[in-house]
Parts: C-alpha cells; structure tokens; sequence
C-alpha cells in the first residue's frame, strides 16, 4: 500500500513539474509534439492538433517533447530560410521566452505545495497544544523514542498515541506529558504496561523503566519518551491561504539553505549523507507520514514538491538550472553555445545523477538493512 502512495506522489509531482513546461510553451507559442503521461513505451496516443497526448507503461511521472528544445534536434534543420515551424523552436524563441519556459516547471512545484499546505490546513492538521487550551479531543502522542531507551527496546513507535498505563495495579490515562512522567517516575522501577494506537491498531507492551535516561534528571526513573499534547485543528480557507503561502516561503529558503550546505561540506570532504534521502528513503517517510493521516501526506508530498523545485534550480547539466545556465550565456555571448557541446554536458551531466542516485539507493537500502 505504501509503496503505491510513494509512486502515486511522485507521479504527481513530476507529471505538475512538466505540465508547468508545456502549459507556458503552448502559451508561448512554441510547438509542443508530445505530452506523456508516464515513461516509454507508450500503451496510447491522441494526437490533438500538432501535439500527441500520449499514455505510457512506467508510471514516475511524465514527460513534454518541445520541439527544437534538443539542440541537436534544432541543428538538424539546418541553415538558411528560416520557416514559420522553425520560428516556434524552443532554440529560436526569444531568450526571455525559453527562460520563462525552463522556469514554469519549477514555479508550478511551488505552487503546487502551496495549494497542498492550504489543503491540509484549512481540512485540519495535528497541532500542539498546551494542557490549558486543549480541547476534550486532545491526544498524548509520543514525539520521539530516544535510541537505546527501554521504551526504544520495548519497540514503542514514535507518532503512537498513548492511551493508558498501568503497574502495581494502579491504571491511568494520562492527559499530559507530566502525567505520564509522573506516573512512570513513581512506578519504582516496576514493569509499566503502556497502551497504545499507532496507525489505527491498538497495542500494549510493558517497559521497565530505568534511571540515568534522562541527562536532565539522571537519577529519575523514565522510559525515554519525548511527549506532547496535540489535536487536530482546521484554518479558515483566507487564513489557510496565507499561512501556506508563509510554509512554501519560509520551506524554499530552508531547503535552498540545505542544499548549498550539504554542497558547501562536499566540497570540503566533510558531507553527510545521512541527510540525503533516495527514492528508497522517501517510500519510507512517505509509509511514516501516511501513518500519521492525510493531512500530514499533504505536507510531507509539499515538501517533496518544494524540494524538486529547488533541485531543479540548481545550475547543474541536465537539471532545468543547467539549461537555464546555457540559457543566460547565449544571451550574454550573444551567440549560441555550439550544439555538440551541449548535448554532451548535458548527457554527461545525466550520467552523473544517475550514478549519484544509484549510491543514494544503495545507502538507502543499506540503512534500512
């Protein structure tokens, strides 16, 4: 099941990425010949004047065939009058034409998220709350499970919500993390059977808790939760509207922030990929996030849209950025850059993401391994 959330959101976010290219080309003027739902080989085609709306077999994403976008495709026309065909090539259109076409993809993930954040909160996202504006169906959800804890032993998930304790034949449902705390505290060092529901399925699995967990508290007794209490609240549709534009704001600027970090301690060596996530690594946080309800996949899946959207900025061959690179040094230079050269940029640059993604996976793989 999670596995086809995951491939159903990156269907979705790279079918919007390339909608955005075809949408402002088609408005340009320039001339589109395919539109793919999908990857080769095709099931189905429709062609609807000059472009073909075509249905293909491997369902990551979809595709927009611009003509002329290739250089080489564009070369192959060769010199001398230049026809009314030519002139909607994506090489021939006005610079400020092919740039705004290079961006579309990227602006159409933004709003994209945009439009995700404005769902999820205007239909209701879990939020904090303190014990003294909770609301009777306020929940106690455990934040996260400290590695190496006994509650980590015990095999208690983080994103559970705790619904009783029970030791020494005394049973509470705590309604705040000072509750739980105290309850636990006082258990003497006894087991405690703590009740719980993770992804609608109701559990119970006795801790005994330990001293020396918390650095704070080193000798009181805890099991090694982090708590709080949450519940779930909807947003006016205005208000929604510009806190999700708030959101997507304030997730470029930190995902942009990342990015050039992580470049930034790659140049010096220093790197971590344990920040980097491949396709195998978001299945996984797509099957956490589902877990936590839809509005929590809407948030996680504009995220992923932001991000696609800051990646594909970045000035690397083959990425929207690189051809937007090329892009502004023709316009600079004043001439085009030859044709070989940039086909063989691009697909070198094609080769190395390829290569990068394959050692992600693999990392990926071997982390869940």
């Amino acid at each position: 099941m999670y596995i086809l959330i995951f491939i159903v959101v990156l269907f979705v976010l790279v079918l919007v990425h390339e909608w955005g290219h075809f949408f402002v080309a088609k408005k340009i003027g320039m001339r589109v010949d395919e539109f793919g739902i999908g990857f080769p080989p095709r099931i189905m085609g429709i062609k609807k004047g000059e472009t073909l709306y075509s249905v293909n077999a491997l369902p990551l994403g979809g595709f927009v065939r611009i003509f002329g976008e290739e250089a080489l495709e564009d070369e192959s026309q060769g010199e001398g009058p230049t026809s009314y065909e030519n002139d909607r090539s994506f090489n021939r259109r006005p610079k400020w034409a092919q740039i705004l076409v290079l961006v579309a993809g990227i602006g159409a993930n933004i709003i994209f998220a945009w439009l995700l954040f404005t769902l999820a909160l205007s239909t209701g996202v879990l939020t904090s709350v303190s014990p003294e504006e909770a609301s009777p169906a306020a929940e106690l959800h455990i934040l996260d499970v400290l590695p190496g804890s006994p509650a980590a032993k015990a095999g208690i998930p983080a994103g559970a919500i705790v619904s009783g304790l029970a030791s020494r034949g005394e049973t509470v449902a705590p309604r705040t993390p000072e509750e739980f705390s105290t309850f636990v505290g006082r258990s003497g060092g006894s087991p405690v059977a703590v009740s719980y529901t993770y992804n609608g399925t109701d559990a119970h699995v006795e801790i005994v808790p330990e001293t020396g967990v918390l650095e704070s508290e080193p000798g009181k007794a805890a099991v090694g939760v982090s708590l709080g209490l949450a519940e779930m609240r909807a947003l006016p549709l205005h208000i929604a509207l510009a806190e999700g534009f708030m959101m997507t704001a304030t997730g470029v600027r930190d995902i942009a922030q990342g990015l050039f970090s992580l470049i930034a301690s790659a140049i010096g060596g220093q790197a971590d990929i344990e920040q980097v996530r491949g396709p195998v690594g978001i299945a996984v946080l797509v099957r956490d996030a589902s877990s936590m309800g839809f509005s929590a996949l809407l948030i996680f899946t504009a995220f992923i849209s932001l991000s696609l959207a800051v990646i594909n900025i970045f000035p690397f061959p083959a990425l929207d950025g690189g051809r937007l690179l090329f892009v502004i040094i023709e316009a600079i230079k004043g001439s085009p850059i030859p044709a070989k050269v940039a086909y063989y940029t691009n697909t070198a640059g094609f080769a190395v993401l390829v290569l990068l993604m394959i050692a992600i996976t693999y990392h990926d793989i071997a982390r869940l391994v």
